[in-house]
C-alpha cells in the first residue's frame, strides 16, 4: 500500500497492489512516488524481520522472512537511492503501532503496545511515540507461551519454532487445528476459548516486561466477534489481582482496545514515519 498526505483527512493520492518479488514490487513503489510531486521524506514498514539499526550496513534489508525472494532485500537502500528522498525504516507493526499513537485507538499514550493477529502475529511497542528496538526489533509473536498437549495436541504452525505464540494463535494455527479459516467458525466453537486462552497469555508476557499503558490488539482474526472480550476476561484472570492497577482489573476493556484505524493503520504509521524523517532532515 503506497500513498501521499500528511495524515487520515488529508491523502491527497494512494495505491495498493499485490506483493511480488522484490523488483517487481519495488519498482512499482519506485513509479507511484515519480507519478506525483516529490515527497519530502518516505516512511516504509515492511514485513520483517527487518533490520533497523541505521549503524548497520544492512540497514533498511528484509533479513531472515520465509517470504519467497525476499532474504537480504535491501528495500529502504533502494527506495532511497532511486527516489532520492529521506526515508524513515521499520517493520510493518511498529508503523500500524505509530498510526494508531497518533490518529488512532492509541492516541497520546505513554506507552503503547499495537498487537496484530492475522496471517502471523507481530507486535510493535512504542514509548513517547517512537518505536522502541532494543537489539533488534520486538516479536513478541515468537514468545513461548504455555502449551497443555492434553488440552491441545496441536503441535504449532510455525515453521521456525512450532508451538510458539504465533504457531498456536495465528490465523493458520486457527486453520490447521480445527480444519476452518476462523471466520467460518460459529461464534460458540470451542476454537474461540482455546484462540483467548493463548493470546492472553501473550498479552501478559508483554504486559509483564514491558508494562504498556494501552494495548491495541487487531489484525483479521481479531475480527470475531466477542473475541477481545474473551481476551481481556482470560488476561484479567491471568494477572490473578498480582499487578494492582485499575486498568488489568475493573477497567480493562479501557485497556485492551480494538485499533479506530482498521487497515489504515499501517500506511498512516508510515506517513508519521516519513513526517519525523523530514524534521530531521530539516
Amino acid at each position: 500500500m503506497c500513498a501521499v498526505g500528511s495524515g487520515p483527512e488529508s491523502i491527497e493520492r494512494e495505491e495498493q497492489f499485490a506483493t511480488a518479488g522484490p523488483t517487481e514490487t519495488l519498482e512499482r513503489i519506485v513509479e507511484f512516488f515519480r507519478g506525483g510531486e516529490r515527497p519530502s521524506a518516505i516512511g516504509i514498514g515492511s514485513f520483517g524481520p527487518v533490520d533497523v539499526d541505521p549503524r548497520s550496513p544492512t540497514w533498511g534489508h528484509v533479513t531472515t522472512t520465509p517470504k519467497p525472494g525476499w532474504k537480504g532485500a535491501a528495500v529502504a537502500p533502494i527506495l532511497r537511492d532511486r527516489l532520492g528522498v529521506s526515508i524513515a525504516f521499520d517493520q510493518d507493526v511498529a508503523a500500524a503501532a505509530l498510526g494508531e499513537y497518533r490518529w488512532g485507538a492509541g492516541r497520546n499514550a505513554p506507552s503503547l503496545c499495537y498487537m496484530t493477529v492475522g496471517t502471523g502475529i507481530g507486535a510493535g511497542l512504542l514509548i513517547d511515540g517512537q518505536p522502541w528496538h532494543g537489539l533488534i526489533h520486538p516479536e513478541p509473536g515468537h514468545i513461548r507461551v504455555p502449551h497443555d498437549r492434553a488440552r491441545d495436541p496441536f503441535p504449532g504452525a510455525c515453521p521456525m519454532h512450532g508451538d510458539c505464540l504465533e504457531g498456536l494463535a495465528s490465523g493458520p494455527a486457527l486453520e490447521q487445528r480445527w480444519g476452518a479459516p476462523g471466520h467460518e467458525l460459529a461464534g460458540d466453537h470451542p476454537a474461540w476459548e482455546l484462540e483467548a486462552h493463548y493470546l492472553a497469555l501473550g498479552v501478559l508476557s508483554i504486559v509483564c516486561v514491558f508494562s504498556p499503558e494501552r494495548i491495541v490488539l487487531g489484525g483479521g482474526v481479531m475480527e470475531q466477534p466477542g473475541l477481545l472480550e474473551r481476551v481481556a476476561v482470560r488476561l484479567r484472570e491471568l494477572v490473578g489481582g498480582y499487578l494492582a492497577t485499575p486498568l488489568l482489573d475493573d477497567g480493562i476493556n479501557d485497556y485492551l482496545v480494538s485499533p479506530a484505524l482498521g487497515d489504515r493503520a499501517g500506511v498512516l504509521g508510515a506517513i508519521a514515519l516519513a513526517q519525523a524523517a523530514s524534521d530531521r532532515a530539516g
